[in-house]
C-alpha cells in the first residue's frame, strides 16, 4: 500500500534526527509495548506481518506524529480488538479516554504464480504493482531495474501473511540498484541494495 510509512526516498522531511548512544527505552510503558507485542506474535495472536501492516493502517497524521512505540502500541490493540481479545470499549474503559485504531485493512493477494527463480548476477526489473494491501516492496524501487547478489532463506509471502491468506514461502533477493536509477538526475553516485521477495520481481522485456 502506498501510505504515509513509506517515506524511503521522499523528500521535503528535513534531516534525519538521530541521538548517539540512545537508550532502547524511554519510559515504562514502553517496555510493557514492546513486550506485550512480542508475547502475542509468540501466542500466534497475530504474525509479524499482521503487524507491521496495522501500523500502516495508522491515521497519517497519528503516524507522523506517534513515537515508535506509540505506533508499536496502537498497532497490537488494533489487531486485538480485530482478533476479538478485547473490545474497544473495555480498552477505552481501562484507560480512561479514546484509544486511535487503525483503520480497515483491505484485502491481501497470494503469490504471483509466474514468479521465477534468479541467481547472482541475473537483471531483474521489479515489477509496476500497486496493491491496497500490505507489501514489504518500497515505492522507490517500483518498476526499476537491478542486478541480484544474493539469495536469502525464504519467508511466507507478506502481501498474503499479512491478511489471512495462503501464503507460499519464496526467498527474497538481495537486489543492486544504482541511484542515478532510482532518482535520475537527483542523486550522487551510489549503489543501494534492497531485500525484495520474489514475487516482486521479473526478467526485463
Amino acid at each position: 500500500m502506498d501510505g504515509i510509512h513509506d517515506l524511503g526516498g521522499k523528500q521535503g522531511f528535513g534531516p534525519v534526527r538521530y541521538t548517539l548512544d540512545a537508550p532502547a527505552f524511554h519510559a515504562e510503558w514502553e517496555v510493557r509495548a514492546n513486550s506485550l507485542y512480542a508475547f502475542a506474535v509468540r501466542l500466534g495472536i497475530f504474525n509479524m506481518d499482521e503487524y507491521r501492516h496495522a501500523i500502516e493502517r495508522m491515521e497519517p497524521r497519528h503516524y507522523l506524529t506517534a513515537s515508535y512505540y506509540e505506533r508499536s502500541l496502537t498497532s497490537l490493540a488494533t489487531l486485538c480488538v480485530e482478533k476479538g481479545v478485547v473490545s474497544r470499549e473495555e480498552l477505552e474503559r481501562r484507560a480512561q479516554g479514546l484509544i486511535p485504531l487503525a483503520a480497515p485493512s483491505a484485502p491481501g493477494r497470494t503469490n504471483v504464480p509466474s514468479r521465477e527463480r534468479f541467481k547472482a548476477g541475473d537483471r531483474v526489473r521489479v515489477r509496476p504493482d500497486y496493491v491496497p494491501g500490505h507489501v514489504r516492496m518500497p515505492g522507490y524501487i517500483r518498476g526499476k531495474t537491478g542486478v541480484v547478489v544474493d539469495e536469502s532463506p525464504a519467508y511466507p509471502f507478506p502481501d498474503a501473511h499479512a491478511h489471512g491468506v495462503e501464503a507460499q514461502d519464496e526467498p527474497t533477493y538481495d537486489v543492486r540498484f544504482r541511484s542515478e536509477d532510482l532518482w535520475p538526475n537527483s542523486a550522487d553516485a551510489a549503489l543501494v541494495h534492497v531485500a525484495v521477495f520474489q514475487s516482486y520481481l521479473e526478467r526485463p522485456a
